[in-house]
């Protein structure tokens, strides 16, 4: 990950932490359940972040022995090196996505964008640069929401790149109902969802409570003088 030539860029820790710590041990967990309800017996789920990221990476370990990927960044399909698997930006400085990798999506993209497709050739890798220049300056003629409206909905593997407060207005979120208000605040809705039950939707958080917190640590009278002295409110 990176653009090439430079450093590796830090990944959100949705890598490591949440998909590849959280969720694994998370079915980790259904897993051994269900097993314990065959055999009667118990067990430890041994779920390491390190071992989660390793898993998500199986594609990318076989792409690259397979000889499709090289260990050069901002050189591959979904890393930036593909100018059809791309960010781009538009003539307001906002971005748009672009991903049209089966060539049928790949010529709806060029059809649409007016261009002639003897420029873009997504099997000439050695001349992906220079497409991708070509490509870059025919986005920076419109806005992002011009895009939109010409990209939206169709089969060319599009999406405007949205602030989190843009996501979370989008009218395919707001009818997924994706994010929640709670106490006035914006936030992820429960997922996944189920056919039957209905998950509930988070509810503020309690109001600190530093007595009920220290009580396991310290007597009342150690705790009224943290707040004595203004430790504590």
């Amino acid at each position: 990950m990176g653009p090439r030539g430079g450093p590796p860029v830090p990944p959100l820790n949705l890598v490591a932490d949440f998909g590849g710590g959280a969720l694994y041990l998370a079915f980790g967990i259904c897993a051994a359940l269900l097993e314990a309800r065959r055999s009667g017996r118990g067990q430890v789920v041994d779920a390491t972040m390190l071992d989660g990221v390793a898993s998500l990476m199986t594609a990318f370990s076989g792409m690259l022995a397979s000889g499709v990927n090289t260990t050069v960044r901002g050189n591959n399909v979904l890393d930036g090196g593909a100018y059809y698997y791309q960010v781009y930006e538009c003539a307001d400085g906002e971005h748009i996505s672009l991903a049209p990798i089966e060539p049928k999506f790949h010529a709806e993209l060029i059809a649409r964008l007016g261009l002639d497709a003897a420029d873009f050739v997504q099997t000439d890798r050695a001349g992906w640069q220079a497409t991708r220049e070509k490509l870059a300056a025919v986005i920076r003629t419109r806005t992002r929401a011009e895009w939109t409206a010409v990209l939206e909905g169709t089969d060319v593997c599009f999406a405007p790149v949205l602030s989190l407060p843009e996501a979370a207005a989008h009218p395919h979120n707001r009818a997924r109902g994706t994010f929640v208000e709670v106490d006035g605040i914006v936030q992820s809705g429960p997922a996944p969802r189920f056919s039957r039950t209905v998950p509930d939707t988070p509810t503020p958080p309690r109001p600190p409570n530093a007595d009920a917190a220290l009580a396991a640590w310290m007597g009342p009278a150690e705790i009224g003088a943290l707040r004595a002295e203004g430790v504590i409110a």
